[in-house]
């Protein structure tokens, strides 16, 4: 009546996985890292990916320099006052 068998075919080793368990555990990390990036990337979207240095301004960004060039744009200093400060910052 109890049998090693399930429907008429014998059972596998390793819980019925046989000699693809290390596949199932390939799959279930490749899995896992595709569900984490999925989350960081709905993370940073919804934070509307202004992050500041290296996300924003690159390896070589200077965060300084964009926030008086900001300023300038707006028209809170003067070109004046922006060649001087800019000459202070480089």
């Amino acid at each position: 009546m109890w049998s090693n068998s399930y429907f008429g075919y014998p059972m596998m080793e390793y819980g019925g996985y046989g000699s693809f368990w290390l596949v199932n555990i390939a799959f279930t990390i490749i899995s896992v890292v595709i569900v984490v990036a999925v989350v960081v990337a709905a993370v940073r979207f919804a934070r509307g990916g202004k992050g500041e240095g290296y996300l924003r301004h690159g390896l070589g960004g200077n965060i300084a320099l964009d926030i008086l060039k900001e300023r300038y744009a707006k028209g809170e200093i003067d070109k004046k006052e922006f060649e001087e400060k800019k000459e202070a910052i480089s």
